[in-house]
């Protein structure tokens, strides 16, 4: 991926580049000296930071503060579009899931069309100063999860955001952990601000918004994600997302 190190400044406050990327790309750890947002039209990325992990499907972006390390991984062929800001443009602390709307989804397709070897001309100024606007306006996405600090929690952690059907309990956990149940309970949810279960139930939902992205139907996603039943999922999903799986799919290919 191109860092914004590499890019020049043309006047505009927002640079938008477009890559594309295949399955299993890795851009590992590193940083930026300007706020980015990484935004997929199609694909899905998982984008990992020192507090947190998140699953970034279309129709959603991640908005990263400068200075903040991160990777990105792609879990199928990505076709990304960056934008990275003049850190002026004030934008919220934190890193931030955020829903993208079609308006603001053309806003960010037309910045990246800029032609940035030319002086910004009013025109531009004016398109990337609504960009900044609605992109304040835009509802967080819930596609998250806390990371612990404590690394044997961490190891933990990783263990199940790799296979999240893993079916071990928490007594199994807090001995992979060497650690004894109350303490692990008690430090687990200090650190990630839920209980196990919760944590292992998120990572397993956002594991199935990439799975429906790449096409996978709803029994295949269940069953490989460790669910007892179809229902039992599609339960799940719908507890989570206020929709079902199928309803989902359809409105992120609109």
């Amino acid at each position: 991926m191109k860092h914004s190190s590499d890019l020049k400044n043309n006047g505009c406050p927002v640079i938008g580049l477009s890559d594309e990327y295949s399955a299993g790309f890795t851009d590992t750890w590193h940083s930026h000296e300007r706020p980015q947002l990484l935004y997929a039209i199609t694909g899905v990325m998982s984008v990992s930071t020192t507090a947190a992990q998140y699953t970034v499907p279309p129709q959603r972006a991640l908005l990263i503060p400068a200075g903040m390390g991160h990777e990105v991984s792609c879990r199928d062929s990505v076709a990304l579009r960056t934008l990275y800001f003049e850190n002026s443009a004030e934008l919220p602390d934190g890193c931030i899931l955020m829903e993208i709307s079609e308006f603001l989804r053309a806003l960010i397709v037309e910045v990246v069309s800029f032609d940035r070897s030319q002086p910004a001309s009013e025109r531009d100024m004016k398109i990337a100063e609504l960009l900044i606007t609605e992109l304040k306006a835009m509802p967080a996405a819930p596609y998250s999860v806390s990371m612990p600090s404590d690394p044997r929690l961490l190891r933990v952690c990783k263990a199940i955001s790799e296979d999240p059907s893993d079916p071990r309990d928490l007594d199994a956990w807090a001995s992979y952990a060497a650690m004894g149940r109350r303490t692990f309970t008690r430090m687990f949810r200090e650190q990630t601000g839920m209980s196990l279960t919760t944590w292992k139930q998120q990572i397993r939902l956002m594991e199935a918004l990439s799975l429906l992205d790449s096409g996978h139907s709803v029994t295949d996603i269940a069953f490989r994600l460790g669910y007892e039943s179809v229902s039992a999922f599609i339960a799940m999903f719908r507890k989570f997302f206020g929709t079902s799986p199928t309803r989902y799919g359809r409105k992120d290919t609109k």
